[in-house]
Parts: structure tokens; sequence; C-alpha cells
């Protein structure tokens, strides 16, 4: 696979803007865990495998455990997430995945049993943000640990 455009090349002053509000929402009140985990489930649903490396990578590091890494794709199942993290997760996918109902009742009622307003207009935003760079990856399929050693990703140890 070769990469096609490069958005940090031929876009830089957009790129760093999407890099700043990466950056801002890494500030918010959403625990840097729960972002990582919906970082890589929504790049598993979008089939960004450069994002989803290096969100698993980042979330390695960070602390996050193996298992729950590999359980991601089949969260609904697994006994592993907290409520709270499965209706960030489902939240997450039904922002993903827009349908013509949008955002259901349902959903909206049980991701704001587990977080405030703030907090779900944050989560809004994590979502936002990696749906656009897995869109940017998807585009350019960069390959997975190009920028490994760039980003400090190489001692997750995961190859």
């Amino acid at each position: 696979m070769s990469t096609r455009v490069n958005h940090h090349k031929i876009t830089p002053a957009l790129v760093k803007s999407l890099s700043d509000l990466s950056m801002a929402i890494g500030k918010t009140s959403i625990e840097p865990g729960l972002k990582h985990l919906i970082d890589i489930r929504v790049s598993q649903l979008n089939g960004c495998t450069f994002c989803l490396d290096m969100h698993a990578k980042e979330a390695k590091i960070a602390g996050e455990r193996e298992l729950r890494i590999y359980h991601l794709s089949v969260w609904r199942e697994s006994p592993l997430f907290s409520a709270r993290e499965r209706a960030a997760l489902t939240f997450a996918e039904a922002l993903t995945h827009i349908t013509a109902e949008g955002v259901s009742d349902e959903v909206y009622r049980c991701v704001a049993e587990h977080f405030s307003e703030t907090e779900i207009a944050e989560l809004n935003f994590v979502v936002v943000a990696i749906n656009a760079w897995n869109r940017l990856g998807i585009t350019s399929r960069m390959a997975p640990g190009s920028l490994d050693a760039a980003y400090g990703l190489n001692k997750a140890n995961l190859e």
C-alpha cells in the first residue's frame, strides 16, 4: 500500500488546526484512557489502519491492558468494560455511523446517565476529531507504524 496525498506537507495549516483541536481535547475532563478506547474503536469502525495502530500503541504506553484493547471489537460481549465506558462507546459508534435517525433518544439517555452535559459535548469532540483523522489516514493510506519513532510509539513494544 503506497501513500497518496501527504496532508502534512500539502496542507500544513489545516493539519495544525486539527492537531490543535486534538491537543485541546486532551485537556478536557474526558479521562485519557476512555479517549484511547474511543480512538481505537472508531478507527476500527472506519478501517483506518494507521490510526488504529497508533492509538493502540498510545493506549498501551499509557497503561491500558492489552486484553481490553483486544476486546474492543467485541466490547458489547466483553465483561472488561464499565457502564461508563459502554455508554461512551455506544455514543461513539452512533456518531460514527450516523443513521437517518441521528443519535437516538435511547443512546442519548444512555450516555446522559453516565456523563454531564459538558462531558457529552467533550465526548462529541473526541469522536469528531478521530473521525476526521481517520478520513485523512484512509485517504492518504499512511503506513501503520510509519511515524512510531517521531511519536515515541516504539516503546509500546507492539509489532
